[in-house]
């Protein structure tokens, strides 16, 4: 193998970051499909696949060089972070927030309710007493929102949230909240 040229350099710079942009489009077309996102998966997965035969082509056109097989390593794991902050940042899809307190906690269901947030409640008995157990489908971007609004008004709840792939009703209370206020303010 002789010396490292400028030309193998970027090569091995050009396979790193074309490995970063697949994997990352990867990372973001599975998080598509988990969400029921088929439509945005297809287009993801048809650039992704571009992006990694090109790749490919780089790293097998230069079998000789162990530079190439690190750029595409490091790309893959370089990738595969970038992508799944990616996919957090976006925060598509719902989640299902549970909350549990005791009755005797105050009101976390209304102050969920006052902040815009949709709850059903549930009482239920625990290992240390009566509870309340809460529930609210909501999207993945206004979690921490929620989170706040509990843990200003209880602390100590204890919360569980879990991803859901359906919550048509959610969906459909939304709209009808967001076309009333529409029209208050049209009356106003």
């Amino acid at each position: 193998m002789e010396g490292l040229t400028l030309d193998m350099l970027m090569g091995a710079l050009l396979i790193f970051a074309l490995r970063i942009a697949d994997v990352s489009l990867g990372t973001l077309r599975i998080g598509m499909l988990v969400r029921g996102k088929r439509r945005m998966a297809g287009v993801l997965s048809f650039f992704e696949s571009i992006i990694w035969l090109a790749a490919a082509a780089q790293v097998l056109g230069k079998l000789e060089s162990p530079l190439q097989f690190v750029a595409y390593a490091g790309g893959y794991a370089t990738g595969t972070m970038l992508g799944a902050n990616i996919e957090r940042w976006l925060a598509v899809g719902k989640v299902v927030l549970r909350v549990i307190v005791p009755v005797s906690a105050p009101d976390v269901q209304e102050a969920l309710r006052q902040a815009g947030f949709f709850v059903t409640t549930v009482n239920a008995s625990g290992r240390d007493g009566e509870v309340r157990v809460m529930f609210s489908v909501i999207a993945r971007k206004k979690l921490r929102a929620a989170l706040r609004v509990v843990e200003g008004t209880y602390p100590k709840a204890f919360i569980t949230v879990e991803e859901v792939t359906t919550a048509q009703l959610q969906e459909v209370a939304t709209r009808e909240d967001r076309l009333s206020r529409r029209f208050r303010m049209i009356r106003k």
